[in-house]
């Protein structure tokens, strides 16, 4: 049987299945990484870095057999999602974060409700300040290397996975986008045209990491 690459995160070795009985030749990170506030780290043994290419070389922290199963992704949380037109996904202006006409929410015209006139009893004021002073405070978020996001760059929008990612895998507008007297363009690239949709074609000029936030 031929070689297969091993699944585990911080491996990535070749191996033969029928020749896989060594404990200790697979060394991989078995938690998975944790981003926050511009850090990356390795829920399994701490260690962390700011660059994501030091980050990815960190050497695993644990031994064990090779595998070919793909590491099972976190849970994530369901979201409700509006309803509206499915070609969104395919609209330029939704992509780089424009308000569209066409898939925009839609505001409920109905009657606001009535501000309550009853006055909060203490108990019941007390019990809400304790439920505020026993929030946990909030974790990192898990990310699954393979998972497919949205790059939300200024006229980036393609989908790209982190283990994917690098300094030059995004093409985008650094600067903000400028509207004046019937005109439109980045100020980073000061090019400017009239039309909308030709706003929108106007090709990046940076070169940088895709982002998701």
């Amino acid at each position: 049987m031929g070689k297969v690459q091993c699944q585990r995160i911080g491996c990535d070795a070749l191996f033969s299945p029928d020749q896989n009985d060594d404990e200790k030749a697979c060394c991989y990170h078995p938690g998975p990484p944790l981003f926050h506030d511009g850090g990356k780290q390795w829920s399994c043994c701490k260690q962390q870095s700011h660059d994501f290419s030091l980050f990815l070389s960190i050497p695993g922290c644990t031994h064990g057999k090779h595998t070919s199963e793909k590491p099972k992704p976190a849970p994530k949380p369901s979201k409700t999602l509006p309803q509206g037109d499915a070609s969104n996904t395919n609209c330029l202006r939704c992509k780089q974060g424009f308000y569209c006409s066409d898939h925009g929410s839609k505001i409920s015209c109905g009657p606001a409700a009535a501000p309550s006139k009853d006055v909060e009893k203490p108990a019941a004021k007390e019990a809400s300040q304790s439920s505020v002073q026993a929030a946990p405070a909030a974790l990192p978020n898990v990310i699954d290397l393979d998972a497919k996001r949205t790059c939300r760059n200024k006229g980036c929008g393609k989908a790209f996975t982190e283990r994917e990612n690098h300094e030059t895998a995004c093409s985008y507008h650094p600067g903000p986008a400028v509207f004046h007297d019937r005109s439109r363009g980045w100020a980073c690239c000061d090019v400017h045209v009239k039309e909308f949709d030709e706003f929108l074609e106007i090709p990046p000029c940076s070169k940088g990491w895709h982002s998701s936030q």
